[in-house]
């Protein structure tokens, strides 16, 4: 299997709190990659540690054959992202704050505009941010993301905050992109019923524990071996949570 992101054991601790314990996850290259798991659960955690903005207690991980942290810069290179809701400067157009990115990624000027129609902005390239709506953000959050075409693509909930109709634009716009930039995306949310139109493959997380890691048809098999409906996976993603946490109370009483 060719993986174009493998962790391997990853842990965060701060003080005696766990936000990530021991997680090995294993991305297929052109893939879109899942990770699910409730407010919490240490998705971010996660994926901070793979962009290098906050060091892993212990545990390793490999991206495109290169190993963090001897390779750190060149990883960053090789991966756009989208964490959080990104910022802008309000006063300047959605161009110029693209320009920003681009100049210190050492990117053609040509990079904006390709990003820019990628996203669906071009017409509103020359509008102030803060004139965006906030699917408009979002959007010009990807298209900061994907500056350059990388080759990996890590995005924080993307669709967090749009109304039904921005969600779906964006969920559309990903699911073309492995095919179109010919990229790897890791991409998190907190809803499978949003994950499961999108993703080839899924991680499953709680209190920083993976819970499962496998294909959308995998985790169909699990769900019908679980005694659950397969066309509603959402009640297989809450009780494999509620019942992690209810061993994690029984470990806490021992």
């Amino acid at each position: 299997m060719d993986y174009i992101i493998t962790t391997e054991r990853l842990t965060k601790k701060y003080k005696k709190f766990t936000s990530v314990g021991n997680v090995s996850l294993h991305i297929r290259k052109g893939s879109i990659y899942g990770f699910l798991g409730p407010n919490g659960a240490g998705k971010s955690t996660t994926m901070k540690m793979l962009l290098g903005l906050t060091a892993p207690t212990r545990g390793s991980f490999i991206i495109d054959g290169m190993h963090f942290p001897k390779d750190r810069l060149s990883i960053l290179r090789e991966v756009g992202s989208f964490i959080e809701s990104p910022s802008f400067y309000a006063n300047l157009t959605g161009r110029e704050n693209l320009d920003i990115i681009r100049k210190i990624l050492g990117l053609p000027k040509s990079a904006v505009e390709d990003a820019l129609e990628l996203v669906g902005l071009s017409e509103f390239g020359g509008r102030l941010a803060k004139k965006y709506s906030l699917g408009m953000k979002q959007r010009l959050g990807l298209a900061g993301a994907l500056l350059g075409r990388p080759p990996i693509l890590i995005l924080d909930e993307p669709t967090n905050g749009l109304d039904p109709s921005g969600i779906h634009e964006i969920r559309k716009l990903i699911k073309t992109l492995p095919a179109l930039c010919d990229c790897t995306i890791l991409i998190s949310s907190h809803l499978l019923s949003e994950i499961e139109l999108m993703a080839d493959d899924i991680g499953i997380l709680n209190h920083g524990r993976l819970l499962f890691e496998g294909s959308m048809d995998e985790l169909r098999q699990n769900a019908l071996h679980s005694g659950f409906a397969a066309d509603n996976l959402e009640d297989m993603f809450l009780s494999m949570v509620e019942k992690d946490n209810a061993l994690r109370k029984q470990e806490a009483h021992l």
